[in-house]
């Protein structure tokens, strides 16, 4: 089960950190992804860290140097730290798990069809 906290009404420019907690399997042995989807447009892909053995952490480009995705064994959770955000940001967001054994790599991270299991989402509404 993934479940996703840290969402909220924020101002442009301001920060927020997303969390996404596991319960029921290890975070870091598959990949993990960032999702969000605004109101009338489809799921995109927001950022992906791979495990722990594979490697690899990917952003799109929208969000690419404002957002940072981490991971934090201990506590089997992975953040998604947003700086400078924007009104185009708002979005409902979601984490995703790919299963066990599963793997994505640069061109297929952001396919939610990759992905078997989903969090139930947070909202980031941003605006002055």
């Amino acid at each position: 089960q993934l479940v996703e906290s840290g969402g909220g009404f924020v101002q442009p420019g301001e920060s927020l950190k997303l969390s996404c907690a596991a319960s029921g399997f290890t975070l870091d042995h598959s990949p993990i992804g960032w999702f969000r989807q605004a109101p009338g447009k489809e799921r995109e892909g927001v950022s992906c860290i791979a495990s722990s053995v594979d490697g690899g952490i990917w952003y799109a480009d929208s969000v690419e140097v404002r957002f940072t995705i981490s991971r934090d064994r201990a506590k089997n959770t992975v953040y998604l730290q947003m700086n400078s955000l924007k009104p185009e940001d708002t979005a409902v967001y979601y984490c995703a798990y790919t299963g066990v054994g599963g793997t994505v790599v640069e061109d297929t991270w952001t396919d939610v069809d990759e992905y078997d299991d989903w969090g139930q989402g947070t909202q980031v509404p941003v605006a002055s």
